[in-house]
């Protein structure tokens, strides 16, 4: 998959919000800081398209944007962040998974996790989640230009033991930085939108 055009479409809280219309979505999800904002950013060839902080928990919306006019992506609000008051927590929650449970339009998720830690129990809940409701999903693993080859293949290991990583699900190293990763990535959106089902508008 090449990408042609991509654009900030909307943010949204609740369905309400959410752009109308039939294109399929893949929607990316993981704790704050974990860096969605710069994979999406890395995926599309766009620096800052999606916005990036070093402070967690800066992305409180669901944001949609729109490739090559056929597909959108989705950046789901990070969570895991202690700083957040626990009322915040549970409305990111109730948000997160509001969509994810009842979103006709979305395809598949990428759950991504920092390479460098063991995942967390929010990390196992959210993929036994995804497992129980069969939401297609492929785990990235981020900042992988931050270990060592000898040191990544000790984590993933470590990675599939927490989770523990089902057989139908891959692990993906990933660097925004170095773009390793990325082809493969497009590799799993061309799929999952080759067979989408979505509903009429």
């Amino acid at each position: 998959m090449k990408i042609q055009s991509s654009e900030f479409i909307t943010s949204a809280v609740n369905p309400g919000g959410y752009p109308p219309g039939d294109l399929p979505e893949v929607a990316f999800v993981g704790r704050s800081n974990v860096g969605k904002s710069s994979l999406i950013n890395k995926m599309l060839n766009r620096k800052g398209l999606a916005r990036t902080s070093k402070t967690p928990g800066r992305t409180q919306l669901i944001n949609f944007f729109r490739v090559n006019e056929n597909f959108m992506m989705v950046d789901l609000p990070g969570y895991g962040y202690a700083k957040v008051p626990e009322e915040v927590r549970v409305r990111w929650g109730k948000m997160v998974e509001g969509y994810l449970k009842n979103r006709a339009n979305l395809q598949g998720v990428f759950l991504l996790l920092d390479c460098r830690h063991v995942p967390t129990a929010q990390d196992k809940q959210m993929y036994q989640w995804l497992a129980h409701y069969g939401v297609p999903a492929v785990v990235v693993a981020t900042k992988i230009d931050k270990l060592s080859n000898n040191q990544w293949a000790k984590q993933q290991g470590v990675i599939k033991r927490t989770l523990p990583l089902s057989p139908e699900h891959r692990l993906v190293p990933f660097s925004a930085e170095t773009g390793r990763g990325r082809e493969e990535l497009l590799e799993v959106i061309a799929q999952w939108i080759a067979q989408a089902t979505v509903p009429n508008p």
